[in-house]
Parts: C-alpha cells; structure tokens; sequence
C-alpha cells in the first residue's frame, strides 16, 4: 500500500468551519460555538466582544464559503488560524492594522481543507522511503526496482517496499524466484497496494523458517505451489511468522515519516484524516500506541503537526482507550483526537482473502478468510460500544459485510438505541439488501471508491 491508495479522500467532507454568515456582525465568528465540531475547542479568550485585530489578510480570491446566501467572498482576515470574517476587501480589511500581514491569491480558488476518512499515516510515510512499486505493471519493472535497491543496499539488510498491483500487469501474482536470483543476500518484505498480502523472497521464508512443513495459521494463507512449497506470497494473518524478523522501525524513522506524509496530504488539500495506524492483520496491536506515544504527542508538544488526525486503535485494545479517554478526554489538543476502536471481518479482494458467500472464479474451492472468528468480534463489539467508543470494522465481501452488519444488529438489539455511529470500513462488495440494512440499522459506509477498480471481475 502506497500513499496514493491511502490519502485516497475518497469519502471527502468539507471542514464545516462555518455553517452561516451574518457579516454585517464583526464579532459573529469569534462567538461562534465551534466546540460542537470533533476536536477544535474555542478557548473563552477569544468570546470576547472587542474586535480581534487579523495577523492574516486574505484578497484577490474565489473563496467557496459553503454558506447558500454568500457561497464565495474575494478576502477573509485571520487570526492565530482561525477566520474572522469574509467578504469584499473592504469590508475585511477593517480588522487589518500595522503588522497584518497581506496575501494576494491572484483570483486562485481557496475551498475548506478536505478529510480523508480513511488513512495509514506514518505506514505510509514509511513507505515512501522504500522501493516504490506503485504503478509497476510490467514483471520486468517489478524485478529491475528490487535490483536497484539491492545494489544500493548493505549486504544482509532488509529490502522493503510495497505498492505493488498484479492486476496491471495482468493478474499474475509475483513469485519469489522473480528476485531469488538478484537477492541471494538480502531478506525482501514488499507489501501488495492493499496491505493484505506480501511477497517475501527465499532468503526471508528461510530466516523465518517458513517452509513447506509449516502450517496456516488461522485467519492467514501460505501460498504454495501444487507441491506445497511457499511461493513467497503470505495473506493476511500469515505476514506474522515474518513480520517479527524484520527490523523494527526507530522512533526517528517514524516521525520523519509523520512529516513526510503531512506534507503530502496537505499539496492535496487535506487537512484532517482518520488515521488506522499500522494495523493490519498479523501485525502487533501495540504498533498504533507506540505512535501515538512516539510521534503522535512528540509532534503535538514539539508543534509540528501540521494537519488534524483522528486516531483509532485495534479494538482489542479498546479497554486500554476506553481509560486513556477517561483520564485525557477524547481532544487531546486542537490537533490529535481519540476516535475509537476497529476490528477486521476479513482480508482482501486483491490478495483473493475478502470472505465471500460464493467462491473466486480463479480459485472454485476458496471463499476467502475470515481472520476474526465471529465470537471475539462480538464479544470485543459490544464491550468497546458499552464503553462508549465508536466502533469500526473492516469488510470487503459480502459475506463479511453481512457477518458485521448480524453483529451491530444484535449489539444494538441488546444495548438499546442510540446515536453511536458504528462503521463498516470499505463496504466494497454487498448481497442483495445488505444496502437497505445500512440505512434502516443506521450504520456509516466508509467507503474508499479507489479499491473497486481493483479485481471485480475475480469473484462470482
């Protein structure tokens, strides 16, 4: 998975920063009671009913105000990053004095900083000092990127990368003896564009001592040849009897990552993202907690964040942040906010691990995995919905979906009614009604329109 599949903002929201103005009144957007919207506090400071002075002007522009009875203004004034009126210029150039600085927009576009719904943000900013396989759809180019990176790499280190898609090559998934020959010295991990699926080279299967004895684990594959031996591809819970041999990333590493990807998100536009953290299925749980505290509050108190994050951490840890929130509160500054708690039904379409009620038409005896069994994902569903957490899961088929959507539909049955906002995440392919029931249990479909251009035709 790359940054470009992540910071997708595909379920795009506008920051609602302002929802009227009645600009005639210089004070209205320092009254305004913005402590409603997630994590953005208005300190009583700023109620104040003298006039601000700007440090910002604003002019010469096309600001989209998303207010039906003023939808553009030319100029805004600011101060501290907030915004303090809109309109013409003179009208804003009121609250401008000696030392307020001006911006000509030259008639440039300014709309509301968008929200990524879905993101991996530092395994992403990881990622981009990597071998980059995104776009990759020739096998030639797959194997000349992996011996450039061997050549410029010390003998006995790991290669890592990722980003890869057999599906624009056209669908011949990668094997190990693509790079055995360029590799005989160096371990290789690349991650496929989804998360769910890897391809390690022989020196990897043999450091972790992954052979043809070697079991699936639960929730995981192995792929193998018709005479059982490892091809190199690990799914979904298999990636953890190799995840543990490859170094783990420094603390120095994952805060430049956190910059790198800020920075990318914001040339796009996005200002706030709901960050997943490095999770995935056969990764530690402990993962999102070590950036939270590593990077994540480094970054708040050394002010360098940049963008907004709303965090949400593996849900069998959900007591953990059901105590974390009960000591700190959910805002922990104007940057960083807990959000809740999520889970995985099942894997990929890509990696052919998303759990479907009808076989793939390459493979006629696989369903896909379920890599939770339903029992824990119920029991850990209801405790963090008790605890009063958001609740959200990752499925890909319809099978899975409708496993989950079983799930909130008896957690709900059991905890009463209420606004609590349990999501599905990708709700990428769905059974006849399983759409209906979205709507009638009142459950979010956090959908990344990115993924449905990958593999629909492979399953029936």
């Amino acid at each position: 998975m790359n940054l470009y599949t992540l910071i997708s903002a595909s379920v795009v929201v506008v920051l609602a920063i302002f929802f009227s103005l009645p600009l005639l009144n210089p004070t209205y957007w320092l009254s305004l009671n913005l402590k409603s919207w997630l994590w953005i506090p208005i300190p009583s400071s700023s109620l104040s009913s003298s006039p601000v002075i700007a440090d910002l002007v604003v002019r010469n522009g096309v600001i989209y105000t998303s207010d039906e009875s003023l939808p553009f203004a030319d100029s805004m004034a600011i101060h501290n990053g907030r915004i303090l009126r809109l309109g013409n210029f003179s009208f804003v150039q009121e609250l401008a004095a000696d030392g307020t600085e001006e911006l000509d927009l030259g008639g440039k576009v300014v709309v509301p900083g968008f929200i990524d719904s879905h993101v991996h943000l530092i395994y992403a900013g990881l990622q981009m000092a990597r071998v980059e396989l995104h776009g990759i759809n020739k096998k030639d180019e797959f194997v000349r990127k992996i011996k450039e990176a061997v050549r410029n790499a010390k003998e006995g280190s790991w290669i890592l990368g990722g980003g890869w898609n057999n599906d624009l090559w056209g669908g011949e998934l990668p094997l190990a003896s693509w790079i055995d020959d360029i590799t005989p010295y160096n371990p290789v991990w690349l991650n496929r564009m989804d998360g769910h699926m890897g391809l390690a080279n022989s020196v990897a299967l043999k450091l972790s001592g992954i052979s043809n004895l070697t079991k699936d684990p639960e929730g995981g594959t192995i792929v193998r040849t018709v005479d059982g031996e490892p091809t190199g591809l690990l799914i979904d819970s298999a990636m953890k009897l190799l995840l543990p041999y490859i170094p783990e990333d420094t603390v120095n590493e994952r805060r430049e990552a956190l910059v790198g990807a800020t920075n990318h998100a914001l040339m796009r536009g996005v200002t706030t993202v709901v960050d997943f953290g490095r999770y995935y299925p056969g990764v530690s749980a402990e993962l999102p907690w070590e950036d939270f505290s590593d990077v994540y509050q480094w970054a708040d108190a050394s002010k360098k964040m940049m963008i907004r994050v709303c965090l949400f951490f593996p849900m069998e840890t959900w007591l953990r942040l059901h105590d974390l929130i009960g000591k700190m509160g959910r805002a922990i500054s104007q940057w960083i906010y807990l959000g809740g708690v999520k889970a995985f039904a099942d894997g990929s379409l890509g990696s052919n691990s998303a759990l479907f009620h009808e076989p793939y038409a390459d493979e006629p005896h696989n369903y896909g995995l379920q890599v939770t069994e339903s029992e824990i994902l119920y029991n850990i569903t209801m405790a963090s919905e008790k605890s009063g957490l958001q609740v959200a899961i990752h499925a890909i088929g319809d099978r899975a979906n409708d496993l989950i959507l079983d799930i909130y539909e008896s957690v709900v049955s059991t905890n009463g009614m209420r606004d609590r906002r349990f999501r599905i995440e990708h709700a990428q392919h769905l059974a006849p009604g399983a759409a209906a029931r979205f709507g009638r249990q009142g459950i979010v479909a956090s959908v990344q329109d990115n993924l449905y251009t990958y593999k629909l035709s492979h399953c029936v």
